[in-house]
């Protein structure tokens, strides 16, 4: 039996309308959740919007509403985009749903009870932006001279009555955690976390008395919970923390944490210590991807280069967004994109390479043998293109996903449909129609299975058209997992059953780029 899968994107700050970093993030986990079903693993997955502290409190009061009602407002945006990009999770969590309430309640008990919680005062530079503190080491000049975080957001220096975790004390766990091979990846964001931890680890701030919109500090009369506190605690809330119960011991600890390069210091030395804390048990791996840059400069309001992914989706269609977005990026890196980036890269790949393919065969299947499959001898030629297809898509493709290598297992992925295009074009099979039939036969339902292994390998990225493949295919809904590429029976069984192909509809048209409208 297959290990079960707890896989977490960050919960996203819904202080104004999704963007593509988020739909990129959440596509990524939805790529991981769905093949790692196909590979027979009882997936939980988990998204959401963490709804508290400052930065939502100051924006609900500037738009004159209640934080409360901005929250509610935004997070339905939020999961309005994720149902229409195709997100398969199984809890869209909101950090003000009462459960998410009690369980931060309880792993703040937890951490009091193990003596890793002190009053005092907080004086220091704090981001709004942000919702992080900075040690005054950490800031850099802005152009006018102001000091600005790491991230270029303005701080403010803070001073206020606050509760403190004795971060400190958790210095050598968390780096003998740090250093453990796979925890953190890619290498480069684990030597950035070893490197701050080595320069020493300060308490850190936990609560706040200036504002009122958070999980409330137990028997703290005035102070609410640090975001970052209440924040990360979703994770276990949305396996059962604090009751235990069949969630909680069939998925705590997280296979996988996945989140943007720029909170990896909350999720691999704050949260950890929280954990450690309070004697729970630590996630398994925490993977920092890159952020999309907007025809490769970072977007912003103030460039007006914001692009609403929603929009992205309609003009294109989601799976080509999808794909774009995981076969154009080495995950884990920043990458760069662009509306004809995404159009010529879909139609070269998808629409004439993979796309053409299937119509084409499904096409010859369905003029020239009417339709009908037959059992057939396939010869030497044959073996070797279904030998090579089937390495690609049993072995090489869930290989590098399961590294989270996307971009390399497509690129496989892409060289196997490649690899058929050619097949076709030496085999000819429209000349072998005159001149030899039983030979075209053969050809066609060699290119037949091939393309339902490329169909079925490719399904965690393109899940739409995949299965308007696999359909037109013939193959049953139950027999498209990736045990079923080792099947070689199916066609035998379709052959057998009298199966016949209709005439195939394009499934990847071609897109065009929108004309541009007159300023």
């Amino acid at each position: 039996m297959a290990e079960p899968y707890y896989l977490t994107t960050a919960i996203h700050y819904p202080n104004g309308r999704p963007h593509i970093g988020h739909a990129y993030e959440t596509i990524a986990a939805d790529v991981i959740a769905r093949f790692q079903r196909l590979r027979g693993r009882e997936v939980r997955f988990q998204t959401g919007t963490d709804e508290h502290g400052l930065k939502m409190a100051q924006k609900a009061r500037d738009m004159g509403k209640t934080p409360r009602e901005l929250a509610d407002e935004m997070s339905g945006y939020f999961r309005e985009l994720f149902d229409v990009l195709n997100i398969s999770y199984d809890r869209f969590i909101r950090t003000t749903d009462a459960d998410h309430h009690r369980a931060s309640q309880a792993i703040w008990q937890a951490m009091e009870a193990k003596g890793d919680l002190y009053l005092d005062r907080y004086e220091g530079w704090y981001s709004v932006r942000d919702e992080a503190y900075y040690d005054e080491k950490e800031l850099v000049e802005g152009e006018g001279g102001e000091k600005l975080s790491p991230q270029g957001t303005p701080v403010e220096w803070t001073e206020e009555e606050t509760w403190f975790f004795r971060l400190s004390r958790y210095a050598e766990p968390l780096l003998e955690l740090l250093k453990t091979p796979g925890f953190l990846e890619p290498a480069s964001r684990r030597n950035e976390m070893v490197a701050f931890v080595e320069r020493g680890l300060q308490d850190l701030s936990v609560s706040r008395t200036s504002f009122d919109w958070g999980v409330k500090v137990p028997n703290s009369d005035g102070h609410v919970m640090y975001v970052w506190v209440d924040a990360l605690t979703n994770y276990i809330t949305g396996v059962g923390y604090p009751d235990g119960g069949e969630l909680w011991e069939k998925f705590w600890p997280a296979d996988l944490h996945l989140i943007g390069k720029d909170i990896v210091r909350f999720h691999t030395i704050y949260w950890p210590a929280f954990l450690m804390s309070a004697d729970l048990p630590l996630p398994k791996k925490v993977f920092g991807h890159g952020f999309l840059l907007n025809r490769g400069v970072k977007e912003s309001k103030s460039l007006g280069n914001v692009t609403d992914p929603m929009e992205l989706a309609e003009k294109f269609g989601v799976d080509a967004l999808r794909y774009f977005l995981l076969a154009e990026v080495t995950f884990g890196q920043d990458g760069s994109y662009s509306a004809e980036a995404l159009v010529n890269k879909v139609n070269a790949e998808l629409a004439n390479s993979f796309g053409n393919l299937a119509q084409r065969t499904l096409s010859m299947i369905a003029k020239n043998m009417d339709g009908v499959l037959e059992v057939f001898e396939p010869s030497d030629d044959d073996k070797v293109l279904l030998a090579k297809v089937r390495e690609v898509c049993a072995d090489i493709l869930p290989r590098e996903f399961e590294q989270l290598a996307f971009s390399i297992g497509i690129e496989a992925w892409l060289k196997a449909v490649y690899a058929c295009n050619a097949y076709v074009d030496e085999q000819a099979p429209w000349a072998l129609k005159k001149t030899d039939p039983e030979r075209m036969k053969a050809v066609l339902q060699t290119l037949f299975m091939a393309i339902r292994d490329l169909a079925i390998a490719i399904q965690p990225v393109v899940p739409e058209k995949a299965a308007a493949v696999l359909d037109q295919l013939g193959v049953p809904a139950e027999k498209r997992a990736y045990a079923d590429l080792a099947d070689d029976g199916w066609f035998r069984a379709l052959a057998g059953a009298g199966h016949s192909i209709g005439k195939p509809t394009p499934v990847f048209p071609r897109l065009e780029l929108p004309e541009e409208e007159p300023a």
